[in-house]
């Protein structure tokens, strides 16, 4: 990224020789990122990052389906993150109908029930790749089959996209594989620059772009181009894609050896989400009895960084919206954690969180407003 942010820091649309220069950077990033998912380089628009890239996916297609006259309806799930909930949310304020697909326990899409929601006037399904809080992976090629079934016996069709800004490192990207129209990613997510994300866009999709002005990325998306996040992000999605295997059966080992000292050593300790479909660096645990930013708190000040679902202020709880879908009661859910594993995470961390985590679930449990919900 230093060339651009420094000698070469020229503007892609200038026709001078520095601005022919980070056009070039643009384009060989942009190569690399369609390399990587399979797709071709016209197909890949460049955003500000993940929240940009689902909100451009699904407002920008539902909003040219209706303007085609396809209809106004959307499919998504209970479980997305805030940028597709939100998004979805807004679409009802702009008119459309949403209908927001249940979870079973460990937090996947019912399938049964996401087709029976299709209708005629059905033009958007979103459905994410992979949960960002409790690792689960949706069965996104299943989904996209139901919607080529329900296309075949009712010649319309439904577009899919998928939120897969947890999946880069851990889960092989392939558009073609996946079946999906759309596709969005955040480079800091796999060790790319923070404020740049990557929105896949399958060719001859409707689409209306949410910026407007200049004629930046194929119409899709106007603005001057973020040159070093860009390069940034291409190189860190090529790094990403290599040995995916291999570091995701290492990280999986550390999980495992998370998650069953944790069972083993702290009672009232309940693992969220699907086990065997799931990320690798993914560990979500409920500690019954404890409001999860007092652990979150105390974690922090002996150096362990981990993160919660869930917000606390005096006695009025919000839990995690994802862990409600899933059915998990609510004296579990406001104490929910996820630890989350990197490629740099060690044994010998894994260990000294496992050292010092029952003192301090404890020390929560002895303080916590949650004890009157205890069993």
């Amino acid at each position: 990224m230093l060339p651009v942010l420094g000698p070469a820091f020229g503007n892609p649309s200038g026709l001078y020789a520095l601005g022919r220069e980070a056009q070039v950077a643009v384009d060989s990033a942009r190569t690399a990122v369609a390399r990587c998912l399979g797709a071709r380089p016209s197909e890949i628009v460049f955003t500000s990052g993940g929240t940009e890239s689902v909100n451009t996916a699904l407002l920008g297609i539902a909003y040219a389906m209706r303007r085609a006259g396809a209809g106004s309806h959307v499919v998504t799930s209970a479980v997305e993150h805030h940028a597709g909930l939100h998004a979805s949310q807004h679409l009802e304020e702009l008119g459309f109908d949403v209908t927001y697909v249940g979870v079973d326990s460990a937090g996947r899409v019912e399938l049964a029930a996401f087709e029976a929601a299709l209708r005629p006037d059905t033009v958007l399904a979103s459905v994410m790749l992979a949960n960002n809080e409790v690792g689960t992976l949706q069965p996104i090629a299943a989904v996209s089959r139901i919607l080529r079934q329900y296309q075949g016996r009712r010649q319309h069709r439904v577009l899919l996209h998928t939120d897969a800004v947890q999946a880069p490192g851990w889960v092989p990207l392939d558009v073609e594989a996946l079946g999906v129209d759309a596709l969005s990613l955040s480079a800091h997510k796999f060790g790319g620059p923070k404020g740049t994300g990557v929105l896949y866009l399958r060719r001859a999709t409707p689409f209306r772009p949410l910026l407007h002005g200049g004629g930046q990325e194929s119409q899709k998306r106007a603005g001057t181009e973020n040159v070093a996040g860009i390069v940034g992000t291409g190189v860190a999605l090529q790094l990403a894609t290599v040995g995916v295997h291999v570091r995701n059966a290492r990280v999986r080992d550390l999980r495992e050896r998370l998650r069953a000292g944790i069972l083993a050593a702290i009672p009232e300790a309940d693992l969220n989400g699907c086990q065997t479909d799931c990320l690798p660096n993914n560990l979500n645990v409920s500690f019954t009895g404890i409001e999860s930013d007092v652990l979150v708190t105390g974690l922090d000040a002996r150096g362990v960084a981990v993160s919660s679902g869930s917000a606390c202020s005096n006695s009025t709880w919000e839990p995690s919206l994802v862990l409600m879908a899933m059915g998990v009661p609510i004296r579990r859910a406001v104490g929910s954690v996820r630890f989350s594993l990197g490629e740099t995470t060690t044994a010998a961390e894994i260990d000294a969180v496992l050292a010092l985590l029952p003192e301090e679930v404890e020390r929560a449990r002895a303080g916590s407003l949650m004890r009157a919900l205890r069993p």
